[in-house]
């Protein structure tokens, strides 16, 4: 089998010298996080989501929450310093990351966004992201996300109930 492409999000994780495993699914169109790690057979704990935001200022941010959780707008805003955050259009996402909605990684966009990676994160030792196509996802430690991303931890998702 020949070896797959690059994305940007392994390119700049072999760069930093980060070790990440890859994961790859048949997949032609759009799958949502849960589909998309239960093709792969892994646990939807430990497996994330991007999603890009913009706030009130106009600067842009990148949050990765779990793939079965909501982003929660008020704590998402507070943790970057905003007023308020919504999330962007999909049809500006590719122009915007490089990236298209299912394959969005929080590593390698066009651009260097502020990314905050939900503190759950850090309870694994691994955790599964979007590899930057869709049918590729990459494990690698939160810490080693943290520190490519330049990100910070927090609390981002509702808890209901």
């Amino acid at each position: 089998m020949a070896k797959e492409k690059k994305t940007n999000a392994m390119r700049m994780l072999e760069r930093a010298k980060v070790p990440y495993q890859e994961y790859t699914y048949e997949c032609e169109d759009f799958k949502d996080g849960i589909s998309s790690t239960k093709e792969l057979g892994l646990p939807l704990e430990g497996s994330f989501k991007t999603l890009v935001a913009i706030g009130k200022s106009g600067q842009h941010y990148v949050l990765v929450i779990p793939v079965a959780e909501e982003v929660d707008f008020k704590k998402a805003a507070k943790a970057v310093g905003e007023k308020s955050i919504e999330l962007i259009h999909v049809k500006d996402l590719t122009p915007l990351t490089g990236y298209v909605r299912g394959g969005c990684s929080p590593i390698g966009m066009k651009k260097q966004f502020p990314t905050v990676i939900h503190e759950s994160a850090q309870q694994f030792d691994t955790i599964l992201i979007s590899g930057g196509r869709i049918g590729l996802s990459l494990s690698l430690s939160p810490a080693d996300l943290l520190k490519v991303t330049r990100g910070s931890f927090a609390d981002l998702i509702q808890h209901l109930g």
